[in-house]
């Protein structure tokens, strides 16, 4: 336990940590030639462990067909048995303009050269209908994102894949080619069965650009998918995942989804005055007062520390207080829960 004489000083610098906080999240992040300024977390589009309130449903989210929920681990879209499917969807439309999607997922079963047939991340007008690609419908409206793991022909690229394609309604999925030709963006990942989590990272500017970026080969690096200049998506549309199997067969878990609505600038120019009045090529003001802001930051929360600790001593010189307890609350822990959830409806 902490001596009460401590608290004040504590709380006199937990704020100056806010600020830390605070800083890092705006920390500008430039892709192509757009800069994320911040971003603000969307709640009705995330989605954490338990899943689930306390009437075994979740406000914001849908799930169905084979899908179940384990409170303690994922959303299993498909196990790893064959002819499997199933989805989840927001049930509001993403009505921002610009946002960044991150999902933490996993591919798994114990197959080590047969098994599919993958998953997909949607963007799309409509919602919970099921079909043939990845477990949702044909000839859809928006953006299919699909990790397929299982080729249905011969291909130039290695399989697992991550493809997208953009839907107008009438467009129909090649199945018997992966949807080879089809794609306004690709690239191959070995993202099933790794070591780390494997994440995806989707960033959407209207009108302007989407990047979508993986992580699978270590923690927070992040391999660059692709990236397309001039994408339009549909306004206000739902985000889902969707997953099937065949006759092979893996596991589609669905473990984490952050959705951030993105406040974004254009880029106009990577130079900076001197005092003499010159240009410096590469280097940007709000760099160093970026550093300084920092540097004095630390600073004072050294020095806070500092006073807070010879306070501390004073007092126990001249007779401070003794130990105390939290608001004379003990501390105590507690225990966790896991429990299986299914929804076997189909439309």
């Amino acid at each position: 336990m902490l001596s009460s004489s401590l608290w004040p000083s504590i709380l006199a610098i937990l704020p100056l940590f806010g600020f830390a906080q605070a800083a890092a999240d705006t920390v500008p992040t430039k892709i192509g030639n757009q800069t994320i300024e911040r971003t603000v977390q969307l709640r009705t589009h995330s989605l954490f462990a338990p899943y689930i309130d306390q009437d075994l449903q979740n406000r914001w989210w849908d799930f169905g067909a084979d899908s179940y929920i384990n409170t303690n681990k994922h959303i299993r879209l498909t196990r790893n048995r064959p002819s499997q499917m199933g989805w989840l969807w927001s049930r509001l439309p993403l009505t921002s303009q610009n946002f960044v999607i991150e999902v933490e997922f996993k591919v798994s079963g114990d197959s080590g050269h047969l098994f599919g047939d993958g998953m997909a991340v949607w963007l799309t007008t409509e919602r919970t209908q099921p079909g043939p690609v990845f477990g949702n419908k044909n000839q859809f409206t928006g953006l299919g994102l699909f990790l397929d793991t299982y080729a249905n022909a011969r291909h130039t690229y290695a399989f697992p894949r991550i493809t997208a394609i953009l839907g107008d309604g009438k467009l129909e999925y090649n199945y018997g080619n992966d949807g080879d030709g089809q794609e306004i963006g690709a690239c191959s990942a070995n993202y099933r069965r790794t070591n780390i989590a494997t994440k995806l990272r989707i960033t959407y500017v209207k009108d302007t650009l989407l990047d979508v970026k993986i992580q699978y080969q270590a923690w927070d690096e992040w391999t660059d998918c692709f990236y397309v200049e001039g994408v339009s998506l549909p306004a206000s549309p739902f985000l889902g995942f969707s997953a099937m199997t065949g006759d092979v067969s893996d596991a589609h878990d669905v473990i984490a989804v952050t959705t951030s609505s993105a406040i974004t600038s254009a880029i106009t120019s990577n130079t900076s005055k001197s005092s003499s009045g010159r240009k410096i090529p590469g280097v940007s003001s709000s760099t160093w007062t970026g550093f300084f802001f920092k540097l004095f930051l630390f600073a004072g929360v050294c020095v806070g520390g500092y006073y807070g600790w010879m306070e501390y001593q004073r007092r126990n010189r001249y007779g401070g207080g003794g130990m105390g307890n939290f608001g004379g609350m003990p501390m105590g822990g507690g225990g966790g829960f896991g429990a299986l959830y299914t929804n076997p409806k189909r439309f």
